[in-house]
């Protein structure tokens, strides 16, 4: 294994039921380094978070984060690297009765015998460096959206993690909130010393930020490099993903029977 990878998926394996979600993925997420997952939606990216994070097993292939091969720990020594790891979840995932101050102090108090006073301050640096020490007393209703993923960037990385995991961090995020977003997590990844592994579909924002693209479909890595060597990538499915195009690869028309014998019947189409 090359020391310099943090995360290793070697020929990873997965299905739910007889539905094949994952087919021999390989991929790897250099220390230091923000990798982003791209592809269209259904094709496995937050199945490859939960993978790694030790929430699902695959059915065959590796996965191994920072030397340790997930699907082989104990619960003890699963639930230890968990803690090396921030996740921020689509949706936030706060905790509705909790203000922002105390959604932050959650993990803190939940992994260390810290004293109050520690807590304190270590809640004030991490709501400072996403810019929100001010609303430490706000509750989750009071928060916009992209304050809402803001607090939660900030309970995730409460206990300084090694890494952090982002699933479609720009969802339903207005371009102002975005662009504060992506700078976060590029500004974070670099003075923390963190690594950052981003599933998304939003290619400009990604591209702008990140290290390294991987590009997957039908549970396969289709091509994967430097945003700027993508953008030249032969594959026309890349193409059309990156750019956008409603048709090629991916057909508008997902597949189903001939359009007239199926309005009419076959006696009547005939």
């Amino acid at each position: 294994m090359d020391v310099d990878d943090l995360v290793i998926l070697e020929d990873v394996h997965f299905s739910h039921g007889s539905r094949r979600i994952l087919t021999g993925i390989d991929i790897r997420i250099p220390r230091g380094s923000v990798t982003t997952i791209m592809g269209p939606s259904g094709t496995g990216k937050t199945t490859l978070l939960r993978l790694i994070g030790g929430q699902l097993r695959p059915d065959a292939g590796r996965v191994v984060v920072d030397g340790h091969e997930v699907p082989a720990l104990a619960r003890e020594a699963l639930f230890e690297l968990r803690k090396r790891m921030g996740m921020m979840f689509q949706s936030g995932a706060l905790f509705n009765d909790l203000n922002v101050f105390e959604n932050v102090a959650f993990p803190l108090r939940e992994h260390t015998r810290l004293p109050e006073s520690m807590i304190r301050d270590l809640v004030l640096m991490k709501l400072h460096a996403v810019g929100l020490r001010g609303a430490r007393d706000l509750m989750t209703s009071e928060l916009s959206g992209g304050m809402a993923r803001r607090v939660a960037l900030a309970r995730a990385i409460a206990l300084d993690p090694m890494m952090i995991m982002y699933d479609e961090p720009f969802t339903g995020q207005d371009p102002i909130t975005v662009g504060v977003i992506m700078q976060l997590i590029r500004r974070l990844n670099d003075a923390l010393g963190l690594t950052s592994i981003i599933v998304s579909h939003d290619v400009a924002e990604v591209s702008a930020i990140s290290d390294y693209l991987y590009v997957i479909s039908e549970g396969r890595v289709l091509d994967h490099g430097p945003p700027e060597a993508l953008s030249r990538s032969s594959s026309q499915w890349v193409q059309q993903f990156l750019q956008g195009r409603p048709d090629g690869p991916i057909p508008f028309h997902y597949p189903a029977p001939d359009y007239a014998e199926d309005l009419l019947g076959p006696e009547r189409a005939s």
